[in-house]
This record gives structure tokens, sequence and C-alpha cells, in this order.
């Protein structure tokens, strides 16, 4: 798998070509590693993207135009290889996946996901682009999966650890069932001026999820409370998860343009929540970005 790379005086990032998949953040700095490096004692990948669903379908199929079409939690663009069609001055990078045969099979849709990432200093920015080559509307939702090391100070435990909202309210969010689909909603997150511990039993009943644009950047930090990552976004929704009950170092902060189906969903693509939809030539643009604290 052809890996590519982008460096300044601050940070060295790997992309695999696969997925287009940031795969490393290394400060040259202080020499941490602040990505989860994809062990699959835990979870085997870092950073993937989410295309064209997030999380799982009701009974793990989309239905479109009356048609079943099965398909796998999070979609099939992390499994898939993408070109590499733009690099300048080791700085950013742009990644195309073009619909294929392979594609049809599992989405009936015409589309062209552009991925870039550009780093300036401590900051690395993830944009994504969706276009619509088909005759017809099409149909999709997309997501990041960052996995970010935490603890990141080794002598420490991740419930030595806290999460930080930029928001001084409390958050509600809700939760999975077994099958992946959103069941229990209404839980409340309780902060201090944003600020929560992380709990050994937070994952329990897999990821938060939060809507309604209750926060706009979310951190991590150590036991001294000081961020050293952070995650931006102007997304509806996003969640944080780490496997539950295995004792990963690792915690990810998510920003989504879709979201799991309800228990009680039943429809067409089309009437799933925090559907997107282009016309024919249009296009759709979202990014969001990881930011490494001092």
């Amino acid at each position: 798998m052809e890996k590519f790379y982008l460096e300044n005086s601050t940070l060295r990032i790997t992309i695999n070509q696969r997925g287009a998949e940031v795969s490393r953040i290394l400060s040259k700095e202080n020499g941490h590693e602040y990505l989860w490096n994809a062990d699959e004692k835990y979870w085997k990948r870092s950073s993937p993207v989410l295309f064209p669903i997030v999380g799982s379908l009701k009974d793990q199929k989309l239905v479109i135009d009356g048609k079943d079409y099965p398909m796998s939690q999070h979609g099939f663009a992390r499994d898939m290889d993408f070109k590499m069609a733009k690099q300048s001055d080791g700085k950013s990078i742009k990644f195309v996946l073009e619909s294929n045969e392979d594609t049809f099979k599992l989405y009936p849709y015409s589309f062209e996901l552009e991925i870039e990432y550009h780093l300036e200093g401590k900051k690395l920015e993830v944009l994504w682009r969706v276009k619509n080559t088909d005759f017809k509307e099409i149909h999709f939702q997309i997501g990041g999966h960052p996995a970010f090391m935490c603890p990141l100070n080794k002598k420490e435990k991740q419930s030595d650890c806290y999460l930080v909202f930029d928001t001084d309210k409390d958050l509600e969010y809700s939760l999975l069932s077994s099958n992946g689909l959103v069941e229990k909603e209404g839980n409340v997150l309780k902060t201090d001026a944003g600020l929560v511990a992380i709990d050994e039993h937070m994952f329990d009943n897999d990821a938060l999820i939060f809507e309604g644009g209750q926060a706009t950047k979310v951190s991590l930090c150590g036991s001294d409370k000081m961020a050293y990552i952070s995650v931006g976004f102007e997304s509806p929704l996003f969640g944080i998860w780490s496997p539950a009950g295995k004792g990963a170092p690792f915690v990810c902060i998510e920003p989504w343009y879709g979201r799991a189906d309800k228990e009680s969903f039943s429809g067409d693509i089309a009437d799933r929540e925090y559907d997107n939809k282009l016309a024919p030539g249009e296009v759709f643009e979202a990014s969001y970005y990881i930011e490494i604290g001092d």
C-alpha cells in the first residue's frame, strides 16, 4: 500500500492510499504520536473517511428506488484505493475516488469523492468534496473517524484524561443498540464549563452521539486539563467513541454529516435522517480540522 506525506517544521503526516486515510500525526518538536496506530488488538484503523453512509443501516441495507443494496457499517470508501490527484510543496495533497463497477454493485450512483489535506503550522485541515456525476439526484452521508492517543502521556491512564467542549452547557446525547442503531436518546452529559472527565464506563454502550450543533470544537486533555489535541468542525452532529471494555488507549472525535438509522426506521435512502442530496452536476463541500496543542 502506497503512502504519502505532508511535512513542515512542526508535524509529519502520513496518509495511506487505501481510503485516503491519515495514519500518522507525528510531532517533530516533542516526538509524540497523536494518532492511533491501527493495532488490530483494539481497532485496525486510524482515521477512516465514512462514505456513502455514517454508522449502521437498518437490516444492513440501503433501499434505493425500491431495491435493496447490502452495505456494512460506515460504507465502502474506507476500504478502497484512492488516486492521488495533486500534491503541492509537501503542504497539501488531494485524493480522488470515482464510482466504478465495484461501487455500482453497492451504491447505484455515479459520483466523485475528493479528499484534500492541508497542513499549516500545527493544524491539519481535512476537506471533503462530493460531486454528482450522475444524470439523476444522488443521496449520501459523509463523516470523519479520527482516533487520538488517550492518554498521550504513557504515565497516565485514560481515566486521568478529560474531554473539553467549546460550550459551558450540559450536552445531550444518544446511544446505540446492540445492532448499532440509534435507540437511547435524551441522555445528559454534565460538564464543568465544558470539561468532562473520561470515565472508564463512558463507552460501555458504544459511541456517544451529539446532535443539533451543540459544540463546534472538542479537545482531549491529560490530567493537567490542558488540551493536547483539538478537532474543530461545523457539522450538524458528532460522535465520541472508544471500544467498550477493551482498555483501548485512544478516543475518537468524529465530525459527521450523517448518522446511523434509528431502530424504528423504515424507508428509502432519501428518507434517512441527515440525508444529503445533490442534483446532477452539484457539489457538496465540508471540512474539519485537527490541531495540536502546545
